[in-house]
């Protein structure tokens, strides 16, 4: 309903990732660049860490998407794997049948070794990494260490929250961490990028980049500390508020009361002359 009165072809702020709404700002595109090269390098463990709502399964959607014409991927997208399963899972995306467990790792690599003579690239997208037990961690440490005398066999793009880091640091996982050659970081938009974050979801959804004011962009980016997913709830609730009060552009009652409704906000306690008395 709220997308025909705005002209929206699409909603521009829902929360599933959607490429289509991509925007390559700094951060973004520095993950993606880092993640590119070590690859190319044939690096073997590459790590992308982010808080929460920073972008993280939108950079993983966007490396399916760019990857699969140069490698083979395989995609992990549940952390609730043990050891065993992992592997399982590995064999089943190789195309290898049901086996005995204990010889499970041999034909993966004969797989992974058919596959390198057939110049074809294997690469393991791993999200949600910090939720994933310590026995599948060094599942992929040994997956890690299959290789020729030049070239590594598989290679692994560990993708998780800072938690990730942290666990990384406990002196038993210390030779899965000495593996990861080379480290990414989603951080928090900045004003502009915020700015342009929300301009270019309002443009490509069919709208308009004048349906919130600039002074209201800066208030949801203040709010929102930046990122990504809180300023698509911000603005999402934004735009429903003033769509049942039949405004064709976001008025900033709506956007102040939308600031107040989510979780997770800097909160303004006062609306006027202009949003003001934050909370940390």
């Amino acid at each position: 309903m709220y997308l025909a009165h705005f002209g929206f072809t699409q909603p521009p702020f829902h929360l599933t990732p959607d490429t289509s709404l991509f925007l390559a700002l700094p951060p973004y595109y520095e993950a993606l660049q880092t993640i590119d090269t070590a690859l190319e390098m044939g690096e073997g463990i590459i790590k992308l860490t982010g808080e929460v709502g920073t972008g993280k399964t939108m950079v993983c959607r966007m490396l399916l998407s760019h990857l699969a014409d140069s490698y083979t991927l395989i995609y992990l997208p549940n952390p609730a794997l043990s050891g065993r399963e992992l592997r399982r899972v590995i064999a089943s995306e190789l195309g290898l049948p049901e086996m005995d467990p204990a010889n499970l790792v041999d034909h993966i690599h004969k797989a992974l070794l058919s596959l390198h003579y057939k110049k074809q690239r294997i690469v393991i997208l791993v999200d949600e990494a910090q939720a994933l037990p310590d026995d599948a961690l060094e599942g992929l440490r040994l997956f890690g260490n299959l290789e020729t005398d030049q070239d590594k066999l598989l290679q692994m793009v560990l993708i998780g929250q800072p938690e990730l880091d942290q666990r990384l640091e406990q002196h038993h996982l210390r030779q899965l961490r000495q593996r990861i050659t080379f480290n990414a970081m989603l951080r928090p938009l900045t004003l502009s990028e915020a700015v342009s974050y929300i301009d270019n979801r309002l443009i490509l959804a069919g709208g308009s980049d004048s349906q919130f004011s600039l002074l209201q962009k800066k208030m949801v980016w203040r709010a929102s500390r930046g990122i990504p997913r809180v300023i698509n709830q911000i603005c999402q609730k934004s735009l429903l508020l003033s769509f049942y009060k039949q405004n064709l552009y976001v008025d900033t009652r709506s956007v102040f009361t939308a600031i107040h409704d989510c979780s997770d906000t800097r909160k303004p306690r006062f609306k006027v002359p202009f949003f003001w008395g934050w909370s940390q």
